[in-house]
């Protein structure tokens, strides 16, 4: 299956708009392939796909194959689905969407794919910035949109792609990297891994499918479990420890948190940095940034001057704007370990106080970690919980939002996102924070609370 791509010419993308298909049919479509695409509606990513002349269908049907050799499925598409079925009638291959992309990153020889349970687009962001602004023109696959490209992808010229390896489903097994990253290991998902050490497991088998290096955090026991017997590989260790090899020291808040520290490699002090983005936990994704553009060759003082003015990703403590004095934001975090840190981050940031607008994920997730989220949501001033979002599940976990609330002294519920919309812009007093947070579309309540604030003015 792997020289599929040696054999086909026409390829055709069942939900072309989604997030990770979008930059693989980028990428294909610059390496000469003819795509096509359908889609159930409209979106930004969608007009840009137009942009390449990718032919787009609304609505999926058998017809929309036309001539395809190859169709590419996201993991969201069923079997049932009309085109899938009338590629199985008319044996034209299907391949899902994170099998096309370890194909695509096979042809790279330079790939870099950065995993991790924590900051894996941050980084990924971070890391194709650093490239760019050095001119190495890499092509990229990212989590979330890059303000400075608009997008979260791009289809370079180099033999550099740069990658995000998500290890829900095992999906970064897919991926053979030159250089993989290992941000943090933690517990996640564990409706399908089931335990820590499951997840562990997959890590370590990510980290051999690796040819040259590991760049992996050394101050996480879980990420190095995950590296042991491992002897055929350079490791590349980065952290707050003086025993990693890239290490920050001297770490100071400057206005607005940012934070300033100096950056040391194998005992030598190389420069101080300044980063555009708040939160010790960036700390650790930038130095990982920093290692592998160091580990490829990229100056040192482009590299720090990369960090300072990356302003973070799409839903990454993105500023929504200021109204009458508070600040609205949005964040992804989904999980414990985020909401304590994007949150232990926002209190340091010098607000009146910091509103917490939360949108649990999964059944399961909350079920099995709820004692944590609790913890991480004492952190904030006040605090709003939400309907928990199904996504993919059914409440066998009879789990219910109201659970994490009767945790969190400081909680309240509301149901819906205009009931907590109302709540919030009764209480916020100018010099506070409204942060959204969740993995879900928790950003719809930002941007009404948004709206809102804009029509008031």
């Amino acid at each position: 299956m792997d020289d599929i791509l040696s054999r086909v010419k026409k390829i055709h993308f069942i939900g072309i708009g989604g997030s990770g298909m979008c930059p693989i049919a980028e990428i294909l479509i610059h390496r000469g392939y003819q795509i096509s695409g359908s889609d159930n509606s409209e979106s930004d990513t969608l007009a840009r796909v137009r942009t390449y002349g990718i032919p787009v269908y609304m609505g999926q049907k058998a017809e929309n194959l036309h001539d395809a050799e190859l169709v590419v499925y996201s993991a969201a598409i069923k079997e049932d689905n009309p085109e899938r079925v009338a590629a199985r009638e008319r044996k034209i291959p299907e391949i899902e969407r994170s099998v096309m992309l370890g194909m695509v990153v096979r042809r790279y020889p330079d790939s870099i794919c950065v995993s991790g349970t924590h900051g894996k687009t941050t980084t990924t962001g971070l890391i194709t910035t650093i490239l760019m602004d050095a001119g190495r023109d890499p092509s990229a696959v990212i989590g979330g949109k890059l303000p400075s490209i608009g997008t979260n992808g791009r289809a370079g010229h180099s033999g550099t792609i740069v990658c995000e390896a998500c290890e829900y489903v095992d999906t970064f097994l897919q991926l053979y990297p030159a250089v993989s990253v290992i941000l943090n290991v933690d517990a996640d998902h564990l409706d399908y891994f089931k335990n820590l050490s499951n997840i562990i497991k997959s890590f370590h088998q990510f980290a051999t499918q690796t040819s040259r290096a590991v760049v992996v955090n050394g101050d996480d026991l879980n990420s190095q479990k995950a590296l042991e017997g491992i002897d055929n590989l350079e490791i590349i260790t980065f952290g707050l420890d003086p025993k990693n090899r890239y290490y920050a020291t001297n770490i100071a808040p400057t206005k607005g948190a940012k934070e300033n520290f100096d950056i040391v490699k194998d005992g030598t002090p190389l420069c101080n940095v300044t980063l555009g983005i708040p939160g010790k936990h960036n700390i650790y994704n930038a130095l990982a940034a920093f290692a592998v553009a160091d580990y490829f060759g990229v100056p040192v003082e482009s590299i720090k001057k990369s960090l300072h003015t990356f302003t973070g990703v799409h839903r990454r403590f993105e500023i929504l704007g200021h109204f009458d004095g508070i600040t609205v934001a949005d964040d992804f975090a989904h999980h414990p370990t985020e909401l304590t840190a994007t949150l232990s981050a926002a209190m340091h940031m010098g607000f009146h106080e910091v509103w917490a607008i939360f949108q649990p994920h999964t059944f399961s997730r909350t079920a099995m970690l709820l004692d944590d989220f609790a913890k991480a949501l004492t952190i904030p001033d006040h605090v709003i919980v939400s309907e928990i979002l199904p996504v993919r599940e059914t409440n066998t976990y009879h789990i219910y939002a109201e659970d994490l609330v009767k945790k969190v002294p400081s909680a309240v519920y509301r149901k819906t996102f205009p009931e907590i919309t109302d709540y919030v812009i009764e209480k916020a007093k100018p010099g506070d924070l409204i942060l959204t947070l969740g993995g879900g579309d928790v950003y719809k309540c930002a941007n009404q609370i948004v709206k809102r604030y804009q029509e008031k003015a």
